[in-house]
């Protein structure tokens, strides 16, 4: 069995003004909210449950449970006060026995097969950046396996907002965001920050993607590069 949680509770600041009156997620791509593209993509994989997080103008998510039948609805009541850890948290007990991919809901998918894995060991989706980044990076040793994840780094793999987890891992991190929840600074943890504390005992590797496959969109100009490109066919959605 596979179930996923999409986090979907975060204001989108970045986004305004469009998120005044719109949760991120929930901005069309292409005619299409971004949310969307992350279900479609899901629904290849034959998902048993999708667990969607909200906070910021929740009930504008609600219609997903008619329209996608096993989109689960999960309220965060501190998506205001605690970071991303706080989404995790709340959807703790829905990453105990199975797999489970998290995914930000704020992201568009253009290839549905993102998700069809080759070899089923939990990691992080990575794209490959040369040079110089400021964003989320992996170290990564040359066993293949994950030593940091952080910010900064220089030719490698930065976090596209997708992750899987084996079953035995998904409740190694159920347990550790539990454990996290609560201790002091826990309002300012990405829940990324967790799952870098241990590392000694998730054993996680890069399941690479490429650029043309996904999209983080942060700014209204990059809402409407992206929208230029799927209108002239330049960005091909399959």
């Amino acid at each position: 069995m596979t179930n996923a949680i999409l986090m979907a509770s975060g204001l989108g600041t970045r986004m305004r003004p469009l998120t005044n009156t719109t949760p991120k997620p929930l901005i069309k791509v292409g005619g299409t909210p971004m949310i969307e593209t992350v279900i479609e993509a899901l629904k290849n994989q034959n998902m048993e449950n999708i667990y969607v997080v909200v906070g910021y103008l929740g009930e504008q998510f609600d219609y997903l449970t008619a329209k996608y039948p096993n989109v689960r609805i999960i309220n965060n009541p501190d998506y205001k006060t605690v970071n991303n850890i706080s989404s995790i948290y709340y959807a703790s007990k829905e990453l105990l026995g199975s797999d489970c991919f998290i995914c930000e809901a704020d992201l568009f998918i253009s290839d549905k097969n993102i998700f069809n894995i080759k070899e089923k060991y939990s990691g992080y989706f990575g794209k490959m950046v040369e040079g110089h980044s400021d964003d989320w990076v992996f170290d990564v040793a040359q066993d293949g396996y994950i030593t940091r994840v952080g910010k900064v780094g220089n030719n490698q793999y930065n976090m596209v907002g997708l992750s899987y987890f084996t079953a035995d891992d998904a409740k190694i991190l159920s347990e550790a965001i539990i454990s996290a929840y609560g201790k002091k600074g826990y309002e300012d943890l990405f829940w990324d920050d967790v799952v870098n504390n241990n590392l000694d005992k998730l054993k996680l590797k890069i399941h690479p993607v490429s650029a043309s496959q996904i999209v983080e969109i942060d700014t209204t100009e990059e809402l409407e590069q992206i929208n230029r490109e799927v209108q002239n066919g330049s960005r091909k959605i399959s």
